[in-house]
């Protein structure tokens, strides 16, 4: 083998080990061999040695001893890594866990991964109940309010193949994926936002919106959430939308200059 196959061989790998990390959302904390197989679709003897590997150097580890794996604090200090040297999220923490504060909710700002939405910033109010949530959770695009908004704000020669890939992974639940969308693409043409209610977390809500920033025009989602045992939807859109939107603008304003696609 010469070394551009070496290297390659090795990207690859390191493109596999992120790809099982990545694995680990914000719904469940712990993960077995079958489930990150599943979520990967990776061979399951890649995935056996992948987790091998990275319990060996310290970012996986298993729980309690048995079959089940979750991040461990070489992995999390990755995370921790990108909120110290990412410029996008400092300038947006500000707003964000002020916004946070004034409506006591959860609020974060994601990008696509694959069929997913993954956070890049995330703020709460003190007492918020929420998910275990935070920079780097993933959630699924076609349930979330989050990814909704996202899929809404796409050119449609991008929109129609995306959701295509979510109907064909939704299997047997693509006629309700598809009445939801529908649904939600209608609430953002009339009132600029989309809500999702129950769908993720039992008497959870989310409330999002698209929003385009920095030189790249670089479209993200912006989204408030949090857990109510009674969820009075109209009151929580009379509370939230002026908000969110005001609070759209004004990361919309403070990343003009910014290229938000490094």
């Amino acid at each position: 083998m010469n070394r551009s196959d070496t290297q390659k061989g090795v990207t690859l790998t390191v493109e596999r080990g992120l790809e099982v990390l990545r694995a680990f959302r914000a719904a469940r904390a712990s993960l077995s061999n079958a489930e990150l197989v599943r979520r990967t679709r990776l061979p399951k003897a890649t995935v056996s040695r992948l987790t091998t590997t990275l319990i060996s150097i310290g970012y996986l580890r298993r729980v309690g001893g048995g079959r089940q794996f979750e991040l461990s604090a070489g992995a999390l200090s990755i995370g921790h890594a990108y909120l110290e040297a990412n410029h996008v999220t400092r300038l947006v923490n500000p707003v964000m866990q002020k916004l946070a504060d004034k409506l006591d909710l959860s609020v974060a700002l994601a990008v696509p991964h694959h069929l997913d939405m993954l956070y890049v910033a995330w703020r709460a109010g003190v007492k918020i109940a929420t998910l275990r949530l935070g920079v780097g959770s993933l959630l699924p695009m076609e349930s979330t309010a989050v990814g909704r908004a996202y899929l809404y704000a796409l050119p449609e020669e991008e929109r129609e193949p995306l959701i295509a890939a979510l109907l064909e992974a939704a299997g047997d639940d693509a006629d309700k994926v598809r009445r939801n969308l529908d649904v939600a693409f209608a609430d953002l043409q009339q009132s600029g936002v989309c809500m999702s209610v129950g769908e993720y977390q039992r008497n959870a809500y989310g409330i999002a919106l698209p929003i385009v920033v920095g030189r790249s025009r670089t479209l993200m989602a912006l989204n408030c959430g949090a857990v109510e045992l009674e969820v009075d939807m109209a009151a929580i859109r009379r509370r939230v939308i002026p908000e969110l939107k005001a609070a759209a603008d004004t990361l919309t304003f403070i990343l003009a200059d910014v290229d938000c696609a490094a």
